[in-house]
């Protein structure tokens, strides 16, 4: 069995990451896929949606099957009884027995299935590795490639109330972070981003975000931190600005005081100079009287 887990590890290793995170208004799905016609990340159900990572073909299989569980259930019984709970289970039965099998090889395949409630404590997500156990995630998850390095990332940034584009950035973020440390850059041609969206009217809540609308998040977020540095460096020159100004005024509050004393000493002499032209008035009037 340890075999056949190193087996499988090293394959599902091999491929690209797949991040899910929550946020306000539901979940989203984010992964490093230039391929447009190959989806790692797909709809189920109304608010069920389902993310692989390893071999294209066995998480394909596994994806139509849990389509048609779903499909076969809603119409059996209700809508509402299809869930994801239910179909992990579903998928962790069909993992455990190709994995347990000797006479086949196991899956080389990671699952993410996902819920969206009506509110972000009713959010499900459950990873289910390839020996078909169920993980029962919150908040974030992130699977394939260097999964380890980006869910430690995840953890020590993801909170709680962050909204569609700061996800997606955070998501972003720990996808383009090599296992040396690097940093990569990912742009809207190498991601594959979804979302199940708890506020849309539809009953369907998933939706695949693509083109101009992909581009125009991911430009937001980063032109919002290349204006942070901007607002900074404008305060510090109004701060600049406004200590000029008060040297300035101080400048002129000095020489204004140093008129103010030129003025009273120019009033004093004048003052002693009157004085001195009224004792020689009175002494020549005297004079003239002896």
């Amino acid at each position: 069995m340890a075999d056949r887990a190193e087996y499988a590890r090293k394959g599902i290793a091999r491929g690209r990451s797949v991040v899910v995170l929550q946020y306000t208004d539901g979940v989203v799905f984010v992964a490093e896929n230039p391929s447009r016609a190959l989806h790692k990340v797909s709809e189920i159900y109304d608010r069920i949606a389902f993310a692989a990572v390893g071999k294209y073909n066995e998480f394909e299989n596994l994806r139509i099957g849990g389509v048609r569980y779903a499909d076969l259930r809603g119409y059996t019984y209700d809508r509402e009884d299809v869930t994801a709970r239910g179909l992990a289970h579903v998928y962790a039965q069909t993992l455990g027995t190709i994995f347990s099998s000797a006479a086949e090889k196991p899956y080389e395949v990671e699952l993410i299935v996902a819920e969206v409630g009506n509110a972000p404590e009713d959010d499900q997500i459950y990873r289910l590795p390839h020996d078909g156990s169920i993980v029962d995630e919150h908040g974030s998850v992130a699977v394939g490639g260097n999964a380890d390095q980006i869910s430690s990332y995840l953890d020590q940034h993801h909170r709680e109330g962050m909204t569609l584009g700061e996800a997606l950035k955070l998501a972003v973020e720990s996808l383009s972070r090599d296992t040396n440390g690097g940093e990569r850059t990912l742009t809207a041609e190498h991601l594959e981003v979804a979302t199940l969206d708890r506020t849309r009217p539809q009953q369907r809540k998933f939706k695949r975000i693509l083109g101009r609308q992909l581009s125009r998040l991911l430009d937001e977020h980063s032109g919002a931190e290349a204006e942070k540095p901007a607002e900074g460096e404008a305060g510090g020159a109004e701060e600049s600005a406004g200590a000029g100004e008060s040297a300035g005024k101080g400048a002129s509050g000095k020489g204004a005081d140093a008129k103010d004393a030129d003025g009273k000493g120019g009033s004093a002499a004048s003052d002693a100079e009157a004085s001195d032209s009224a004792g020689t008035s009175e002494g020549s009037e005297e004079s003239s009287e002896e």
